[in-house]
């Protein structure tokens, strides 16, 4: 039988990931990059991505690190022009950069922090996506890292998980729009995961046994476990996948 070249390779090709200085978008953009792509990584802060730039190329990877508030239209329109300049294309687009301003009960939420929460969670996947097509050859791939909050709400987690909600649905709408270019968009839904991001849930011990009783696996998950689900769905593995949200989650909306 022939021999069959790894579709989980990611050669020649350019990935875009924001919030990608820690947690789950650094373990993305670390996995794409081992996988042979050429990896930008974006978040707020220059001095972090510089950091994690030199511990990529250690390992090989080609990262340019690239500062950038996704909720800034300018700065999204640097980031773009800039990977194009440097690379030509865009491949693929990891939309992972996320914000929760607020914690609590909907009527205890201004309206400032629900406008902050939707601009990033939403819109500014919304724009950057828009921003990108025109950069992303037939066979590209758009991720967006939504949350198991958008699928089944938490207490006092609300405008959150309205944002969330909302991006599945972005997710969906691209993939039926999009799919004549050629181009795929996926979303994944975590679960609780390790990272800085959801700190607040496992550095209390009574939240954090609270939230073990309602996962069927009874761990927290991994960022290196989002990323590898990120990896199929950005290669050719997944080249008959689009519009689907998967979750990665312990079981916990299998309950």
């Amino acid at each position: 039988m022939k021999e069959e070249k790894n579709c989980l390779r990611l050669d020649g090709k350019t990935a875009v990931i924001t919030g990608a200085s820690k947690g789950i978008g650094k373990a993305i953009a670390y996995a794409f990059g081992l996988a042979g792509a050429r990896v930008v990584i974006s978040s707020r802060k220059q001095e972090r991505l510089d950091v994690v730039a030199a511990e990529f190329e250690k390992d090989g990877i080609t990262a340019l690190p690239f500062a950038a508030h996704v909720g800034d239209a300018d700065q999204r329109r640097q980031l773009i022009s800039r990977t194009v300049e440097a690379f030509g294309k865009i491949d693929i687009l990891v939309n992972n950069a996320a914000t929760n301003p607020v914690f609590g009960p909907l009527e205890t939420i201004s309206l400032e922090a629900a406008d902050k929460t939707l601009q990033i969670n939403l819109l500014a996947p919304f724009a950057l996506s828009n921003a990108v097509l025109p950069h992303m050859p037939e066979g590209g791939s758009i991720i967006h890292i939504s949350s198991v909050e958008g699928e089944r709400p938490g207490k006092y987690m609300g405008m959150y998980s309205v944002s969330k909600a909302a991006l599945s649905m972005l997710t969906r709408i691209q993939a039926g729009e999009w799919a004549e270019r050629g181009i795929r968009v996926n979303g994944i839904a975590p679960g609780l995961i390790r990272t800085k991001f959801s700190q607040a849930l496992w550095d209390n011990e009574k939240i954090y046994q609270y939230a073990l009783r309602r996962i069927p696996l009874r761990r927290m998950g991994r960022p290196e476990e989002i990323a590898a689900l990120a990896l199929f769905l950005a290669s050719d593995m997944a080249s008959y996948v689009t519009g689907s949200i998967y979750t990665a989650d312990g079981g916990y909306l299998a309950q």
